[in-house]
């Protein structure tokens, strides 16, 4: 079974740095897309960034400069270097993969159970 995991969440304060980490697992040939999405508390989850196997990214415009995605396809892995954050950063942080088993295989997305990211004033 998929899955992914994540790490690095934790309180911070204004202006400083936090790098989360997140390990794919399973039953996965490849992968074709990871990323990140946020969860403030009484709003809607949303995108962060994410990373195709090609190296192209995307980032939503509130992170654009302070963020930095990156994947380590050996390790089946995707970082999130946070910089310069904001207490409008604060959220649970999920990981997302798109993966499939084999190449006759669909691609589908399987998550993480999120990490908490606070940023004090």
């Amino acid at each position: 079974q998929e899955q992914v995991v994540e790490s690095g969440g934790g309180l911070v304060q204004a202006g400083g740095s936090l790098r989360l980490s997140c390990v794919a697992s399973g039953n996965v040939l490849s992968i074709n897309l990871m990323g990140w999405y946020r969860q403030a508390p009484g709003k809607q989850r949303e995108l962060v960034a994410h990373i195709q196997n090609s190296g192209v990214t995307t980032y939503d415009d509130a992170v654009k400069g302070r963020f930095t995605i990156s994947r380590d396809d050996t390790k089946r892995t995707v970082y999130l270097q946070m910089n310069s954050l904001k207490p409008e950063d604060t959220g649970v942080y999920y990981c997302f993969a798109n993966g499939r088993a084999s190449l006759i295989s669909a691609y589908r997305s399987f998550w993480g159970q999120g990490t908490q990211v606070t940023v004090s004033t």
